[in-house]
């Protein structure tokens, strides 16, 4: 069984041949796809999504991309949901801080403080999204004293900043990025790292594979990145495969 740990199954470039998607993924053993929330505007399609496909599973976060649109009643909403599905989120994400991006940063770092304040009183964990960030997140979470650990979404970085955010009780996302060979720092970083700690993500429909730049991504493709992560492990294949999607149940609730 193949789990993919992060995917925007939810967006609109996959209206239109979502089922086809979802029947191919069945068929190659991946089995659950677990989608993040980005926007409050999408979190009911996402809820109605998994109803309608059990392969399906959700968590709610505000993604910073979107901050620009923030009005407070986001959080409220939020939690209203976190108390009418409680039995069915996985996680309060994607959130997270990303200094690439045209969103005020104080701003980012407020709203991602709030939704940590919100994950722990739901003792949820979360998905985190992170771009030239991982000092600032980490500052953040000891200084929070988060303990609920959760999924660095999409990792790269150095060997210390993944061996860290583990010790803070996170596993690391391992994804398409590790299809490129000149993501030399990545793969080594992933080669390292011990086993527990890894879970497979396709992040479709962004991060398109090697071979595959200016396509839309799929969930159809974790059985390549999963290739690529044999390729730089020395476990067997059962034990790669058993592994990450232990993992995955490891760090979502309500899985």
């Amino acid at each position: 069984m193949l789990i993919d740990s992060h995917c925007h199954l939810d967006f609109s470039c996959f209206d239109h041949d979502r089922v086809e998607i979802l029947d191919n993924c069945r068929k190659l053993s991946i089995d659950t796809i677990v989608i993040p929330g980005t926007q409050a505007s999408q979190w009911q399609k996402q809820i109605d999504l998994c109803h309608l496909y059990p392969q399906l599973r959700f968590a709610l976060g505000l993604h910073p991309y979107f901050l620009n649109s923030f009005e407070s009643e986001h959080l409220v909403n939020l939690t209203y949901l976190l108390n009418q599905y409680q039995n069915k989120v996985l996680a309060i994400g994607e959130i997270g801080l990303d200094s690439h991006i045209d969103v005020n940063w104080q701003l980012q770092i407020q709203v991602f403080e709030q939704q940590l304040t919100i994950a722990k009183e739901y003792l949820l964990p979360v998905i985190l999204h992170h771009r030239n960030s991982h000092n600032e997140l980490i500052r953040i979470l000891k200084a929070t004293k988060f303990s609920q650990g959760g999924v660095v979404h999409a990792f790269s970085g150095s060997i210390q900043e993944a061996r860290t955010y583990i010790d803070l009780g996170f596993k690391i996302g391992v994804g398409g990025g590790i299809t490129y060979a000149r993501a030399n720092k990545t793969r080594k970083t992933i080669a390292q790292l011990p086993l527990s700690s890894l879970v497979l993500e396709t992040d479709a429909p962004d991060m398109p594979l090697m071979g595959k730049q200016g396509q839309r991504n799929s969930p159809v493709y974790l059985v390549e990145i999963f290739e690529s992560l044999l390729s730089l492990r020395k476990e067997t294949k059962l034990q790669v495969l058993q592994a990450c999607s232990r993992n995955v149940l490891d760090s979502f609730v309500n899985l």
